[in-house]
């Protein structure tokens, strides 16, 4: 069941839920929030800091899928009233990249919980573009204690 009322689209909110700043914010929407997925939003803009010859780049494409459980995250505790926590990539596997996205393209990640555990997290995440699945890894995170 989605617990999300309505999409989070407004860059404000979603400062206010993950702890990244620019120029590295690579999500800009929570589409769907749930207790074992969540779904983000990302339109690649020109200034991206990851984005070459107007493709945004393998490392891009990871950085947003991470952050796309920095935002699962983040909504959990905003929803707590309590400040987004600092994480890391612990550790990634089974990267598959298929294509790279191109400038002002939108891309939708889909983020499932596999396992949380004392402030790891392990996911299982897809990245699509216009339908089609262009990217999809195994990602563990650890929150900052």
């Amino acid at each position: 069941m989605n617990l999300l009322k309505e999409k989070i689209t407004d860059q404000n909110t979603i400062l206010k839920l993950i702890p990244q700043r620019a120029p590295i914010v690579m999500v800009d929407s929570l589409l769907y929030f749930d207790e074992t997925k969540v779904i983000s939003g990302l339109t690649v803009l020109s200034n991206n800091m990851f984005v070459d010859n107007n493709y945004l780049t393998e490392p891009g494409l990871i950085e947003h899928m991470a952050q796309t459980v920095a935002l699962y995250t983040g909504y959990h505790f905003y929803i707590k009233n309590i400040p987004a926590p600092e994480g890391y990539i612990g550790a990634i596997k089974g990267v598959t990249i298929k294509k790279l996205p191109k400038v002002s393209e939108q891309l939708e990640t889909e983020v499932e919980i596999l396992q949380e555990i004392m402030g790891v997290t392990l996911v299982k995440g897809t990245t699509k573009l216009a339908g089609e699945v262009i990217m999809s890894a195994q990602m563990k995170t650890v929150l900052k204690q």
